[in-house]
């Protein structure tokens, strides 16, 4: 009997999957061969029923792993009740979402989006409309330090500032209003501020460059450099934040607080795209009706799980589980330097481990982890990023630096 004649679904190819992919979806990503059909905890299970260890967790969106239930429960509660208002109207989750991620920051608002990089635009917006009202900064005078090596996303405005050819070149006229500088070097920031600096904007640890984490002081210097001039220090924790590092912000690493922090990924619970930026009623407080909003920002779908992650952020679970098993995974690793890899750095459980040249590039180190079991993504040629979920646990931990030494010897 065919399977219209039964009633069953017949079953696609990994192949079959790749090539209408292919096919239909514009090549914006390079992805390895594995076609994922579902996921529970830190492991997915493709097509073909075999299983795999998520060391992306979704560029740290998933941080609780896959359909958590606590987060899977609670969209679901509010799927079947009221998904979406529009900020025409108030909803019943913005505003206890808002309170709780405010109190989690240690600010006084916040203002929610949708992806991360709409939360980097947002975050533009209001630097620069706090520095034409407050600061005083003559009228499309203003400019924002930005780093060298930076990702903060791919709208026109943020790859204008972006020094990744791939994402920047062809894209032009660009977005003026931005001055580069080298990461890790205060003085090169201070020497790019002036009176019309409205902004620093950051990556506490630089994700897609390959987990670069600056000297030991950088931020904290930054940060007392834009109090001494009147900037605003904008901390993007879209990656970095909400327990990755250890810490709630990887700004926490070094004490420092921020004037205002830039939220996504993980703040969805790998459910939905919600994002924010908090901040305190003196810098927040210059965004009016009308002078900025979003369709869906903000809607009680979203509000919900945001609410729900932050319940699980204000217990210190995740935070000490990444930071504990970020040891042992650095532990693990670490012996691996001069055996194949050049540099280890390690941040709770986000790791960028670089290939020593001569061995397998990035890309192959990636095919050689996937035959074993292991998902990871490459970057920049000769790096590898880590940043399994945060339910991971002490034996997973372990199977992943086994992996990485067994994918380094062949």
């Amino acid at each position: 009997m065919t399977p219209e004649q039964t009633g069953t679904t017949p079953a696609v190819s990994t192949e079959q999957h790749i090539e209408t992919t292919e096919r239909y979806a514009a090549h914006n990503y390079h992805p390895l061969p594995v076609v994922i059909a579902s996921g529970e905890g830190a492991w997915v299970t493709d097509v073909d029923g075999k299983r795999y260890l998520d060391c992306l967790a979704g560029y740290s969106a998933l941080n609780f792993g896959h359909s958590h239930p606590q987060l899977v429960e609670r969209a679901r509660q509010q799927l079947g009740t009221l998904t979406l208002t529009s900020r025409a109207f108030y909803n019943d989750q913005l505003g206890p979402f808002a309170q709780a991620l405010a109190e989690l920051a240690a600010k006084d608002m916040v203002l929610p989006m949708n992806s991360g990089a709409e939360a980097v635009e947002t975050a533009i917006k209001v630097s620069r409309r706090w520095g034409y009202e407050v600061k005083g900064v003559p009228e499309d005078q203003a400019n924002i330090i930005v780093m060298e090596g930076n990702f903060h996303g791919r709208t026109t405005t943020i790859i204008s500032f972006s020094d990744d050819k791939v994402a920047h070149d062809n894209y032009g006229p660009y977005t003026p209003g931005f001055r580069a500088v080298r990461y890790g070097d205060i003085e090169s920031v201070r020497a790019a501020v002036d009176e019309f600096t409205v902004a620093v904007l950051l990556e506490p640890i630089q994700g897609e460059g390959g987990v670069v984490v600056p000297p030991e002081g950088f931020l904290r210097d930054v940060r007392a450099l834009c109090s001494e001039e009147n900037v605003l220090m904008v901390a993007d924790e879209i990656q970095s934040g909400l327990a990755r590092t250890g810490t709630t912000f990887a700004c926490d690493l070094e004490g420092v607080v921020p004037d205002m922090y830039i939220l996504g990924k993980a703040l969805g619970g790998g459910l939905y795209p919600v994002s924010a930026v908090a901040a305190n009623k003196d810098v927040l407080g210059v965004i009016t009706p009308g002078s900025h909003g979003s369709t869906f920002g903000g809607n009680p779908l979203a509000a919900a799980i945001g609410h729900e992650v932050c319940r699980l952020l204000a217990t210190g679970e995740f935070q000490d589980r990444a930071r504990r098993l970020g040891d042992r995974l650095l532990a693990g690793l670490e012996p691996l330097v001069g055996h194949g890899l050049d540099e280890v750095r390690v941040r709770g459980l986000w790791a960028g481990l670089d290939v020593t040249p001569g061995g397998p590039s990035g890309r192959e180190l990636c095919e050689r982890l996937m035959e074993r079991g292991i998902l990871a993504k490459d970057t920049h040629g000769m790096t590898i990023r880590l940043a399994p979920p945060l339910v991971i646990t002490e034996d997973e931990v372990d199977l992943i630096v086994a992996a990485v030494k067994d994918s380094l010897e062949g």
